[in-house]
């Protein structure tokens, strides 16, 4: 069976938990309440091993790490590279601004050949078809 990597916001968003009731493949959640290095290694594991690395941002997210995940697999693994971004997040909402850097991060995810989709029905829908 295939299996997703669900990287991406963290802290609280609830966009997994959404996506995992429309999901028919297996998948690895690396969201924790507390990050040891066991689980960082873990999850290094899981990138490799997954057939399919997600990143989905939202406006909780509070580092920039998963920018940098995305824009890394884009390049070195794009065909199990897919990236997702979400303007709202309960009543967190993306500035204008953000929003601009975002679609020009995704274009850059597109240009490296991954793919990229604007909602989580549309991820699930493409998860779920391959």
């Amino acid at each position: 069976m295939k299996k997703v990597f669900l990287g991406g916001t963290c802290n609280g968003s609830k966009w997994r938990n959404e996506l995992i009731q429309l999901l028919h493949i297996s998948y690895f959640n690396p969201d924790a309440d507390v990050w040891t290095n066991e689980m960082m290694e873990e999850e290094l594991k899981q990138r490799e091993l997954c057939d399919y690395c997600l990143y989905v941002l939202t406006p909780k997210m509070i580092g920039f790490y998963s920018i940098a995940e995305v824009v890394d697999d884009s390049n070195k693994r794009p065909q199990k590279t897919i990236f997702c971004f979400l303007i709202q997040d309960e009543e967190f909402t993306f500035t204008e601004f953000q929003i601009k850097s975002l679609e020009q991060t995704a274009k850059m995810v597109i240009r490296n050949g991954a793919n990229f989709f604007r909602n989580l029905k549309d991820v699930a829908f493409f998860l779920n078809n391959q």
